[in-house]
C-alpha cells in the first residue's frame, strides 16, 4: 500500500535540511530570497503597501516581526500579510511552474516573519523557503487542477505558507499535517479573471495566503484541526510522491524583468525585438496589433488610473517599454500616468485573442510536455510609410538569470528606495545569508 500524499508531505517538511539540498538548489534559494528582497522593498512606493502597513500595525499589535521600512512592527501573521502585499506591489515578483502566479511574494514575508518571531538561523529560513517553493509548485498544480474557477495565488500559498510556518516553528509530524489542512479550509477565494477584468488592490490575495499560513500554524500547535489537505488526494500522489527527490524550483522558478503582469511579458519582448531588429523609431509606428492568449486580451485596455491597472494591462507596459527600454516602479506608479507620449502609443495599440496562441498557452501552463506547449504572443506593427513588421511567435523572457543579473535588477529596483551602500550590505548578506546567525540582522537593516 502506499503511503498517504499528506505523510509524504508531512515527512518533506520534517526531515528537509539544508546541508542535504542540492548545491543549485541552495543557489537557487538565495537567487530567489533576494529577488524577492528587492520586490518587497519597491514594493514599498505603492498606495497598497501603506494600506496595508498602517492596518496590520494597528489591527494585529504585536513585537514579533518587522513590516519592512514602514517603521512599524506587529504580529508574525500581521507583519507577513503587510510584507505580502509589499512583495507584490509592482508586480516584479518571481513566478513557477505550475502555479499560474506568484509563490515568492508569499513565501519570503511568511518565512521572515516566522524567522523573526522564533529567531531562526539564515539557514532555517532558507531551508523553509526551500520547503515552501516545493509544496507551492505541487500544491498549485493540485489546486488548478481540481477548482474549475481559477483561482489566485493566495489560496494554494495559503498550504505552502503553513508549510514554512510549520518547518521553521518546529511543528510535529502530526501538527504539520493539521496546519496543512486548516490552511487549505480557510485559504480565500481568489477569482483571479474578476480582478483582471477590474483590476484593483485585491490582486492576487499574496498577504492573505502569507497570513493564512502563518495562523494555521499556529492554530494547529494549539490544538487546532484541519481537513486531510488536497495533497493527500490519491489522483495527485504521483505529483507528491517527487518531494525530496526532484526540486522543481531549481528550474521551475522564473524571475521576472519587467513590472507588469507576466501575460503580457510576451507581446513586450515580441515588440521590442520587433522594433529594434528593424531600428524603428516610436514616431514611425502608427499601429501595432497584439496577438494574445484569452487571459492577456482580458486585460485592461484603457489608461490606467491606478498601478494595478497599470500592471493588468498590455497596452500600457508595452508602450512604456517602447519608450524608455525597461518597465519598473517609474513605468508603473501613479505619477506617469498622465504622460501624453505613453497614451498616445496606447491608443495605436490593439490586442487580439489568437486561437492558436491560446491553444499553445493552455498545454504551457498545464505543464504539458510537447514542442507547441508555449507562453507565447505575436506583434505586427504597421508603420507610417506602410511598411508591415512581424515580430514571429515571441516566448516568454528567456533571461539565463544569475547572480550577476540578479543583483543588477536587485539594485535598479531597489534603488528608488534605499542608497547604494545599503543596498551593497543587503546584497553582501543574502549571497552569505546561510551563515547568518539570527534573520534580526537582516530586519535591523530595513526598519
Amino acid at each position: 500500500m502506499r503511503t498517504d500524499g499528506n505523510d509524504l508531505v508531512a515527512d518533506f517538511i520534517l526531515e528537509s535540511d539544508w546541508d542535504a539540498v542540492p548545491s543549485e538548489v541552495q543557489s537557487k534559494a538565495r537567487q530567489a530570497l533576494l529577488d524577492a528582497l528587492g520586490a518587497t522593498v519597491s514594493g514599498t512606493l505603492t498606495p497598497v503597501s501603506k494600506i496595508t502597513a498602517g492596518y496590520a500595525e494597528t489591527a494585529f499589535r504585536g513585537e514579533e516581526a518587522t513590516i519592512l521600512l514602514h517603521g512599524a512592527r506587529a504580529t508574525a501573521a500581521g507583519a507577513a500579510f503587510a510584507n505580502g502585499y509589499a512583495a507584490n506591489g509592482i508586480d516584479i515578483d518571481d513566478c513557477a511552474k505550475y502555479t499560474r502566479g506568484h509563490p515568492g511574494a508569499q513565501l519570503f514575508p511568511a518565512a521572515l516573519a516566522v524567522s523573526e518571531k522564533v529567531g531562526a538561523s539564515g539557514k532555517e529560513m532558507l531551508t523553509a523557503m526551500i520547503v515552501g517553493y516545493e509544496i507551492a509548485h505541487r500544491t498549485a498544480r493540485c489546486w488548478h487542477d481540481h477548482h474549475e474557477v481559477y483561482q489566485a495565488c493566495g489560496s494554494w500559498g495559503s498550504v505552502a505558507c503553513a508549510a514554512v510556518a510549520a518547518k521553521l516553528m518546529g511543528l510535529e509530524k502530526e501538527t504539520i499535517k493539521q496546519a496543512l489542512g486548516i490552511a487549505e479550509y480557510h485559504a480565500p477565494n481568489l477569482p483571479m479573471m474578476r480582478d483582471i477584468d477590474h483590476p484593483t488592490m485585491v490582486k492576487h490575495g499574496i498577504g492573505w495566503g502569507a497570513m493564512n499560513g502563518i495562523v494555521s500554524a499556529e492554530l494547529a500547535q494549539h490544538g487546532f484541526t484541519g481537513i486531510p489537505s488536497i495533497l493527500g488526494f490519491e489522483k495527485y500522489h504521483d505529483w507528491v510522491a517527487t518531494l525530496g527527490s526532484e526540486y522543481i524550483m531549481a528550474e521551475g522558478l522564473w524571475f521576472k524583468r519587467w513590472s507588469c503582469c507576466a501575460w503580457g511579458h510576451p507581446a513586450c519582448l515580441a515588440a521590442l525585438k520587433a522594433v529594434e531588429a528593424n531600428e524603428v523609431q516610436v514616431e514611425e509606428i502608427a499601429h501595432l496589433k497584439v496577438r494574445v492568449f484569452h487571459e492577456g486580451w482580458r486585460f485592461s485596455r484603457r489608461v490606467p488610473g491606478s498601478t494595478e491597472e497599470a500592471q493588468f494591462s498590455i497596452k500600457w507596459p508595452l508602450a512604456a517599454l517602447l519608450l524608455d527600454g525597461k518597465i519598473g516602479p517609474d513605468q508603473v506608479l501613479e505619477h506617469r500616468f498622465d504622460d501624453e507620449r505613453v497614451k498616445a502609443l496606447v491608443e495605436k495599440i490593439e490586442v487580439v485573442e489568437d486561437a492558436e496562441i491560446n491553444r499553445m498557452y493552455q498545454l504551457s501552463w498545464k505543464g504539458v510536455d510537447a514542442p507547441d506547449a508555449r507562453f507565447t504572443s505575436r506583434v505586427e506593427i504597421t508603420l507610417k510609410d506602410g511598411r508591415v513588421l512581424d515580430s514571429g511567435l515571441a516566448d516568454r523572457d528567456s533571461i539565463e538569470w544569475d547572480e550577476a543579473s540578479l543583483e543588477e535588477k536587485f539594485h535598479w529596483v531597489t534603488g528608488y528606495v534605499l542608497d547604494g551602500a545599503k543596498r551593497e550590505q543587503l546584497a553582501a548578506m543574502v549571497w552569505e545569508f546561510d551563515g547568518l546567525a539570527n534573520v534580526k540582522e537582516l530586519t535591523r537593516l530595513l526598519q
